[in-house]
């Protein structure tokens, strides 16, 4: 939510949003001049970006330019062990959850926030469950699927729940990607010493609180440590992939991680991550730099 008295309306596809006004895309529409945002000093470098030409699209939301990028943003994911029968109950039946061993997955508690990005500031939370990539099959391929997930080269994933702080951004989430988004009251802050997120439900109170000391973290020179990840939604009653690459530049991970504090309190997030019974934690990643670009959903095939 916005203070009205600093924004304009804009039209995404029927829908009327306030965003800031003055702000990236109050004054570009998603086609940032790099050379402007390089001058933020929140932006640590721009290289990433001038890989990444931008296209013009159709989509539910109106014509847009993809990727949308974000150029100053910090994550953290809290990864656990869940039985697979309780997160086939939970994902549609043309996807399989990825097991680590026969009758156990992986499930994610994320939070994000973007400080510079084509949308401009708004945190974000997410439950997550780990997938096997779309029209994958046989023993070893589901081996090397375990492999490149574990060791976040490529990960592919269903979102349960998606909530947002911003109208444009749970816009653009849900009409024009398909997210399971909305928006609530949602803060999230990771620096050096702390990891914390507090996602509020519909009443005010608490829906998930998150807080840990951040692991020590590596830092990497922009490009050398990109990450992907795949998405599978649903739109329209077509399966879609979105595809969001990740330019990790300072990250860190705690593995059986002690020390953190998960509240589950009453709302949409801690229901779903309730129904998907997790038994053990295994891993905290915290990532205090990092920059993305996310693609417009493609048609797929997921069988």
């Amino acid at each position: 939510m916005t203070n009205t008295a600093t924004t304009v309306k804009v039209d995404l596809g029927g829908r009327t949003v306030e965003i800031p006004k003055d702000g990236l895309f109050d004054r570009y529409r998603m086609d940032v001049p790099l050379d402007k945002v390089a001058a933020d000093p929140r932006v640590p470098s721009v290289d990433f970006f001038r890989t990444l030409p931008k296209t013009q699209v159709q989509s539910p939301i109106g014509t847009t330019r993809t990727p949308n990028f974000y150029y100053a943003m910090s994550s953290a994911r809290l990864t656990m062990v869940a039985p697979s029968r309780a997160i086939r109950k939970r994902i549609p039946e043309e996807l399989a959850p990825l097991e680590i061993a026969p009758g156990f997955g992986l499930v994610s508690v994320m939070a994000f926030r973007y400080d510079v990005c084509d949308i401009d500031f708004y945190t974000e939370a997410a439950v997550g469950v780990a997938v096997r990539p779309a029209r994958h099959g046989g023993l070893t391929t589901a081996a090397a699927d375990l492999v490149a997930a574990l060791g976040d080269d490529h990960l592919h994933s269903y979102v349960l729940s998606l909530p947002v702080n911003t109208d444009i951004a749970q816009v653009r989430g849900h009409d024009g990607y398909g997210f399971p988004k909305w928006v609530t009251d949602l803060d999230v802050g990771i620096d050096q010493a702390r990891t914390t997120a507090r996602i509020a439900n519909a009443d005010g109170g608490v829906d998930i609180a998150f807080s840990a000391p951040t692991p020590e973290q590596k830092t990497f020179e922009t490009g050398t440590n990109v990450s992907t990840l795949t998405s599978y939604t649903k739109r329209d009653g077509s399966w879609h992939s979105t595809l969001n690459q990740t330019n990790v530049l300072a990250s860190g991970t705690s593995l059986f991680p002690r020390g953190f504090d998960l509240t589950l309190g009453e709302g949409r997030m801690s229901d779903d991550l309730r129904a998907l019974r997790p038994i053990r934690t295994i891993r905290f990643d915290a990532t205090t730099s990092a920059q993305a670009a996310l693609h417009m959903p493609v048609p797929v095939s997921v069988r």
